[in-house]
Parts: structure tokens; C-alpha cells; sequence
């Protein structure tokens, strides 16, 4: 059975920096990719990267903030998330994809990143 399993969540500052892990247990996946939902809010779209790791996308909002990454050997996509602001506080997901799959195959259960002012 596929798992997906974050950490590095945590309450940083406003300015500061939090780094996400994400190991998957299975195979190593096309895409894997990071989501956020903030309470009261969709979930949404953050960055993803396929396992050529050649191709990265990233929405607006983090665009030269956060950088993804990933270690196909340890089957781990990382996010390095700098110069935090508030509006970055959600619950970040990862999720996993197979080559042929139109959607995320599996997702991980989130980890809290919370972000004071």
C-alpha cells in the first residue's frame, strides 16, 4: 500500500523559512507535487516536479519564495519555503502521481504550517 507521509511543519515568523519533507513508500512517481488548504478556503495548487526533476511549476503566490525538489533514490520531494508570510498558513499536502493518471493517485495527511505575524 502507497504512503505518503510529510513532515517539517511547524510556527515559524513572518520572514522566516520551514523546509517539508515528503516520502512515499511504492514506486518512484512521475509527478509529485505539494498542496495547501486554509481554513475556510479550497485546497490549492502550490508546486509540482516530475522524476527528470528537469520541470518544476509553481503557482504565483510562491513563485521565487518556495523551491521544490525531490531525491528519486529516497523516493522524497522536499519544499523549501522562504520569506513565509501569513497568508502562507494552511495545512500543505503532498501528493503523488502516476505516469498515466489524469489526477493525484495518492496524498499524504498534511502538515500544519502556521505563520505569525
Amino acid at each position: 500500500q502507497v504512503q505518503l507521509v510529510e513532515s517539517g511543519g511547524g510556527l515559524v515568523q513572518a520572514g522566516g523559512s520551514l523546509r517539508l519533507s515528503c516520502t512515499a513508500s511504492g514506486p518512484t512517481f512521475y509527478d509529485m507535487g505539494w498542496f495547501r488548504q486554509a481554513p475556510g478556503k479550497e485546497r490549492e495548487f502550490v508546486a509540482r516536479i516530475y522524476a527528470s526533476a528537469s520541470s518544476a511549476y509553481y503557482t504565483d503566490s510562491v513563485k521565487g519564495r518556495f523551491t521544490i525538489s525531490r531525491d528519486n533514490a529516497k523516493n522524497t520531494v522536499f519544499l523549501q519555503m522562504n520569506i513565509l508570510k501569513p497568508e502562507d498558513t494552511a495545512v500543505y499536502y503532498c501528493a503523488a502521481r502516476h505516469y498515466a493518471s489524469p489526477d493525484y493517485d495518492y496524498w499524504g495527511r498534511g502538515t500544519q504550517v502556521t505563520v505569525s505575524s
